[in-house]
């Protein structure tokens, strides 16, 4: 019984993907009937290469890479350090820093949108990747907690008997905690990557040149000059999506494992 109700809900959830299918598969003429058709009579798959000749797609595929990929790196780099000392490190007042990065997540972004303009603007950054790419570089509260987490269900005693070998926390960090962590990483870097991927509002504020336009804006241009071209609109929309459903479909058991884990000890 449960089952057939998940997959029943599982299956309403997918339908607004099924009908971008169908309707990236349906010719022009097809595309306003009188009736709801989900398999179209002819599949026009010159849908895909009509709709990624109509913008630059590999342009903006490549820019989008090197944002998402940037931003990855960074964001295991800023993020590994500071959940590693909040989880295993004692210093004074730990507990106070880290309820103090908590609440920073009570303040919506739109909040700040305005002063960090101002600021990467005063930088000189505008027009270009830095304001998509360093904010990765300076922590993510929410991530910094998950690793937090998992951290916390490593025993002690490994630890300390590293301390007893002579290792520093630095070393423990990337020669214990880092390969035992893989599930967590994963998890972390498939968060930082899709933010990224599906960022669209950093890219159309702080980018004004076509040629560093990210897919998510690329869309939204397509979408402004081929409107009526729906069509061609879920092609182009479905192409970006796919390389996100790839890389979950390749990293679900990591990704799944690792989500559990965070969440074993408080």
């Amino acid at each position: 019984m449960a089952h057939g109700v998940l997959i029943a809900l599982g299956g309403l959830f997918m339908l607004p993907i099924f009908w971008m299918v169908s309707t990236s598969l349906k010719a022009d003429e097809a595309l306003f009937s009188e009736h709801i058709v989900w398999i179209p009579t002819r599949l026009a798959w010159e849908n895909y290469a009509e709709a990624l000749n109509t913008f630059p797609f590999w342009l903006y595929l490549r820019n989008t890479l090197v944002i998402a990929l940037l931003s990855v790196v960074g964001t295991l780099l800023s993020c590994l350090p500071p959940a590693y000392a909040f989880a295993r490190m004692r210093w004074r007042g730990r507990n106070f820093w880290f309820w103090m990065m908590l609440s920073t997540l009570m303040l919506p972004p739109q909040v700040t949108l305005l002063p960090v303009f101002l600021l990467f603007r005063s930088l000189g950054w505008v027009d270009t990747f830095l304001p998509l790419v360093v904010p990765a570089f300076l922590g993510n509260a929410f991530l910094i907690f998950l690793l937090r987490q998992f951290f916390l269900s490593f025993p002690q005693e490994m630890l300390d008997s590293a301390y007893l070998d002579g290792c520093s926390d630095w070393a423990i960090l990337w020669r214990m905690v880092v390969p035992l962590a893989k599930p967590a990483i994963a998890t972390v870097a498939l968060f930082s990557f899709v933010w990224a991927w599906t960022d669209f509002m950093g890219p159309l504020i702080y980018l004004n040149d076509s040629s560093k336009f990210t897919l998510a804006v690329g869309l939204q241009y397509f979408l402004g000059r081929h409107g009526e071209q729906w069509n061609l609109l879920m092609a182009a929309g479905l192409v970006v999506t796919a390389p996100l459903v790839v890389l979950f479909l390749v990293a679900q058991r990591a990704f799944v494992r690792g989500i559990t884990l965070t969440g074993l000890k408080g």
